[in-house]
């Protein structure tokens, strides 16, 4: 193993001082696992502006090379929509985003952490990356790099947070592939399926019976990959699932969230069955699905989760602070919570989701729901406003920065609601283009990422919102193709 660590120690990717020493010793260690093993290929992956897994597979052989040089990859992965479709024109002398022309290549650096053998393709194993220029510099929209710097924001304030995830998405039984030539456009025509289960019966025994071969091969491999299940539930819906996780740090689950997408497409695929986290499917009878993601504030000094009331039921500055920060940039965050043209069609009322800026005490309806209490450590509250297509890394970070200006900017948290949806608090942006609009504007995400970021960001869900506001939809033909 040492002379493994030598060899890392000498490579290009640590004298660019991208691998810390940690990282070479937990790289050494892989070497040798994967010398010893019947693995394979090692799938070398990295998360994209979309929270879709991108890379490229190697041979066990090459592995030593990824950790003393790192792995090439086009830049233009990096400037797709969701069509993969490249939004920026990289053959332009000026293709509008820093270090991006004539489709050259960006540079993987692979986390030694975050590599996993694949329990259900045991000769492979994954490794995740953060993506940098050819030089070693940090790309300003990497959504590693991106949640890594607001993290240590939090911790210049002696502040670490830490998060829990509940997370909804559908498994269906897939009845027609469409895998002919005519459906094979860009995106690709969706697959036909059809209900595993009878839904609207939320929580029920003989539903959970119904479905548990299903829901025990995705526990099974989410224990496999070391992800810290909790439970697996019933949903409202059709076929509608629900994982919960124990708490982590979020860079920890920012990548546990995307193993946990990727596995279950990934095993349900090879079973017949499509999974999908898309949130509102236009299928028949279906429900919308969210992320609730718990969060609580504790102080790096003292370990103390800085969420719990006082005895007397008073919240502390930082809580308050937090969520006040949470619901002052919930607008302009949007675009981080809801990135896609279909996530606000679930801001329905009396639908369990929330449909305006507003806090709650255990209130399922908020967009904030405060679940706090004197001497309780477990302390937290729920952020219910995101979809599960969210980029994690992106939508962390959002949730990082918006809490600690509340904090360090003393906002006033305004009154908790009990009837969410009758009140007279601001709604949520009615569609992707309102949100996309809010961040453009934004003044607080250009001063705490940056104006290249947000510029970014924009041009690429502005390009999402043009192609689907450009497409004649079934509405337009019901209402007018016989009409006129």
């Amino acid at each position: 193993m040492s002379q493994h660590r030598a060899k890392i120690a000498e490579g290009a990717l640590a004298r660019k001082g991208v691998l810390s020493a940690s990282s070479l010793d937990k790289a050494a260690e892989i070497l040798a696992q994967v010398s010893n093993s019947d693995i394979e290929t090692i799938r070398v992956l990295f998360a994209d502006q979309h929270g879709v897994l991108r890379g490229k597979t190697i041979v066990s052989g090459a592995l030593e090379s990824l950790f003393t040089t790192g792995l090439a990859a086009p830049s233009t992965l990096l400037l797709k929509d969701t069509a993969h479709k490249t939004v920026f024109p990289v053959w332009s002398e000026n293709p509008g985003v820093e270090g991006m022309a004539g489709a050259g290549d960006i540079l993987m650096v692979p986390d030694p952490g975050t590599f996993r053998i694949l329990p259900w393709s045991s000769h492979s194993a994954w490794i995740f990356c953060d993506t940098k220029f050819k030089s070693g510099d940090d790309i300003s929209f990497s959504p590693r790099g991106v949640l890594k710097s607001a993290i240590n924001k939090l911790a210049a304030d002696q502040l670490a947070l830490t998060v829990g995830l509940e997370v909804e998405f559908h498994v269906y039984r897939c009845v027609d592939p469409n895998l002919s030539h005519a459906s094979a456009t860009m995106p690709g025509q969706p697959v036909q399926t059809q209900n595993l289960n009878q839904g609207y019966q939320f929580l029920t025994e003989s539903q959970y019976d119904v479905l548990e071969p299903v829901m025990d091969e995705l526990r099974r491999h989410c224990q496999a990959l070391g992800l810290p299940v909790r439970s697996m539930e019933v949903e409202m819906g059709p076929s509608q699932f629900e994982f919960t996780f124990d708490p982590a740090d979020p860079l920890t689950h920012a990548d546990n969230m995307m193993m946990f997408r990727a596995m279950v497409k990934e095993v349900c695929a090879r079973q017949g069955l499509h999974a999908t986290f898309m949130c509102k499917p236009k299928l028949e009878n279906t429900s919308a699905s969210g992320w609730h993601l718990h969060q609580s504030v504790s102080s790096l000094k003292t370990g103390e989760n800085l969420m719990m009331l006082n005895a007397s039921g008073a919240m502390s500055d930082t809580a308050s602070g937090w969520i006040a920060g949470l619901l002052a940039h919930a607008e302009e965050s949007c675009i981080f919570t809801t990135p896609t043209v279909n996530g606000y069609k679930r801001y329905q009322p009396h639908q369990l989701a929330p449909n305006r800026i507003q806090w709650g005490r255990d209130n399922r309806g908020a967009m904030i729901r405060a679940l706090l209490a004197p001497g309780d450590a477990a302390s937290r509250i729920e952020n219910r406003v995101a979809e599960t297509t969210a980029n994690p890394y992106y939508f962390f970070a959002s949730q990082i920065l918006s809490g600690l200006d509340g904090i360090q900017s003393s906002l006033h948290l305004p009154e908790a609601v009990e009837t969410p949806y009758d009140c007279d608090a601001t709604t949520l942006p009615g569609n992707l283009l309102s949100a996309v609009q809010a961040f453009h504007s934004s003044l607080f995400y250009r001063q705490a990422i940056g104006d290249e970021f947000v510029d970014y960001l924009v041009r690429l869900k502005q390009a999402e919102w043009d192609r689907y506001h450009q497409a004649v939809s079934d509405w337009e033909q019901s209402e007018y193709f016989g009409l006129y």
